[in-house]
């Protein structure tokens, strides 16, 4: 299904996020956690697109088997990062073959062990360039073309200090063609409401879905930080993980936030959300479920 189709059916949408094992066996396990979602009937997973090509082809694989083994939607990451235009046109016709329709367009980090790579090597530097050439393959596998989501940063690109700029830099990727924009993880939902605002204010039309990720663990929670680069985590939040006695404890409040967080953005008309699972589909379906939404068939239009 188009992800057009998916916002016109939904008056809020509910999307799982996980990320390409790098052995078979977890593939296999990572697969059925993923199918077992069906009875949840989110309104789309996606799949995150490393740098490293190990795992870009794990992304393929999982992505067009979910595609033909389940009843999902299947959205696909792809970043610009270590991508030539031929590799990128081989990666687009291979989705459009399969009937995969939806990609979230990322501009991408190097892995880690290329710090020094040279990103004037790649055929596009901007997640803008990406949108416009994914808009522009005429072999998608629905007339409108590819659905085209972007990332959103609620508390600020760490690569733009400038949050008038960044504003500019957002607006020109949705210009390019993007159909929704999927926000980077957050805590605290004033900032998502205020980016929210900032975005209807520049002009920016398009469904805005909030990116929520559970704490289950202190160190968990510290790699969050990181790995969002320097999301903000509220005192209030540190003050009750600090006093928990161990990582169950902490697991119980960071789902807590979490659903606390979502119901609040339920009440205040969200367009949808987006559980960052960290392939930990349990505690994201505890949380869906803690909404007391059976299904998605309760939220639609």
């Amino acid at each position: 299904m188009h992800i057009q189709d998916i916002f016109a059916k939904h008056k809020t949408t509910f999307s799982f996020e996980f990320f390409p094992p790098n052995t078979d066996a977890a593939s296999e396990e990572l697969f059925r956690n993923i199918a077992s979602l069906q009875e949840l009937q989110p309104s789309f997973v996606s799949v995150t697109y490393g740098a490293g090509g190990s795992t870009r082809d794990r992304t393929h694989d999982l992505i067009v088997r979910i595609q033909r083994e389940t009843d999902l939607v299947a959205v696909s990451h792809l970043t610009c990062v270590c991508h030539n235009l031929q590799e990128m046109t081989a990666i687009l016709d291979r989705y459009a073959s399969s009937g995969i329709m939806n990609i979230l367009a990322l501009s991408g980090d190097p892995p880690r062990t290329m710090a020094n790579y040279d990103r004037g090597q790649d055929a596009f530097r901007y997640a803008e360039e990406l949108v416009r050439f994914i808009r522009s393959r005429e072999n998608a596998p629905d007339p409108r073309g590819f659905g085209i989501g972007v990332a959103g940063f609620p508390e600020g690109h760490p690569g733009c200090p400038n949050r008038l700029q960044e504003m500019d830099y957002l607006k020109q990727k949705v210009d390019a063609g993007a159909d929704y924009i999927c926000t980077q993880l957050f805590f605290e939902n004033r900032d998502f409401y205020d980016f929210r605002e900032r975005c209807e204010l520049a002009g920016i039309k398009i469904p805005i879905i909030a990116g929520i990720m559970p704490i289950g663990t202190k160190a968990g929670m510290i790699r969050m930080a990181q790995l969002a680069l320097g999301a903000h985590i509220p005192a209030k939040l540190l003050r009750a993980v600090s006093r928990c006695a161990d990582d169950a404890a902490i697991a119980r409040v960071g789902t807590s936030w979490a659903t606390e967080q979502c119901a609040d953005l339920l009440h205040n008309n969200v367009r949808g959300i987006h559980f960052y699972t960290l392939n930990k589909s349990d505690v994201t379906r505890q949380i869906y479920q803690n909404l007391g939404v059976a299904n998605s068939e309760g939220l639609r239009a």
